[in-house]
């Protein structure tokens, strides 16, 4: 979603509002945030389970943020749909709106990126807390916030990118479009990352000695071969690839926030009893969701002219 954005944006399009795969990835921008926040809900609040004190706590700390953020989405979905009715009549507009809507993100995404970075510091949203009941203050570490953050906007980049090379794969354009966001987001994802590596000061030696190192030298690789295959045109296994170095990236981000919390909690001490019959129901309805969406998209990419 966001890396769609960012490259239907600044791509260099000639003839952008009229190319076909730019106005179908305009029209899939709504239906694609619905699909973001129904998948996206459920680790926020696994996450909230499992760190309950931490995530809450540092939530509070940017406590107005924090809730703007579901008044900045709904603003943003509003301004994908106005993008998407107003592309075919005026360019200009579609770009008003979508330009808007990155700034809407990248707003959510840093929100997202210092809470859950705090989180993880409890020694430093106590002081916060201590000196401020706010709700305006937000990680004052903004050394390693931002490498952070602009980890994971790169990454979206690179996953919107592959996205836009595969729908527009049969407009030369479209694709070489894509091939140049996804290699540089890539190489620019890779060194951002390297440069947070160097922000986790005293767990990083810790880090080194745990086997999120393979993980990571992993993701690596199957990222750089997602590269090779996106080159090559072969969009089955660079997918497969791609979103394969994503697991490896979660089980980083895993690793580094149990060592950052190592001598203050640990999820793996308390009794867990699973309550099965309502997460049944939880797995049933995602499920239900999730058929739901995959049927909305098969009747969004048909070829056949569908009834208005």
């Amino acid at each position: 979603l966001v890396g769609g954005v960012v490259v239907i944006l600044f791509g260099k399009f000639q003839d952008k509002w009229n190319d076909p795969t730019v106005g179908r990835f305009i029209q899939l921008f709504p239906s694609a945030m619905a699909a973001t926040i129904t998948f996206g809900v459920a680790p926020l609040l696994f996450v909230q389970l499992v760190y309950p004190r931490q995530v809450y706590a540092a939530a509070i700390v940017s406590g107005w943020f924090w809730l703007l953020i579901v008044v900045v989405a709904i603003v943003a979905y509003y301004l994908l749909y106005a993008a998407s009715f107003s592309q075919s009549t005026s360019g200009r507009r579609a770009d008003l709106y979508l330009s808007l809507t990155l700034i809407a993100f990248v707003y959510i995404s840093y929100v997202y990126s210092s809470v859950f970075s705090l989180a993880e510091r409890p020694n430093v949203y106590k002081l916060l807390y201590a000196q401020s009941q706010s709700g305006w203050v937000l990680n004052p570490d903004v050394g390693s916030v931002i490498f952070r953050w602009l980890h994971m906007v790169l990454g979206a980049v690179t996953v919107g990118s592959y996205f836009v090379g595969l729908v527009g794969r049969e407009n030369q354009q479209a694709y070489d479009v894509a091939r140049r966001f996804f290699l540089w987001a890539m190489i620019a994802a890779m060194i951002v990352g390297l440069a947070y590596l160097f922000t986790f000061g005293d767990i990083l030696v810790p880090f080194m000695r745990t086997p999120a190192v393979w993980y990571l030298m992993a993701a690596i690789v199957l990222s750089l071969g997602s590269l090779h295959f996106f080159f090559r045109r072969r969009f089955a296994i660079s997918g497969v690839f791609l979103f394969t170095s994503l697991l490896g990236m979660v089980a980083i981000r895993h690793t580094v926030r149990l060592l950052h919390l190592r001598d203050i909690y640990d999820p793996s001490s308390y009794a867990v009893k699973p309550q099965w019959s309502v997460f049944t129901l939880f797995l049933f309805c995602l499920l239900i969701a999730t058929a739901v969406i995959w049927y909305m998209l098969r009747l969004f990419f048909s070829k056949r002219e569908q009834p208005s």
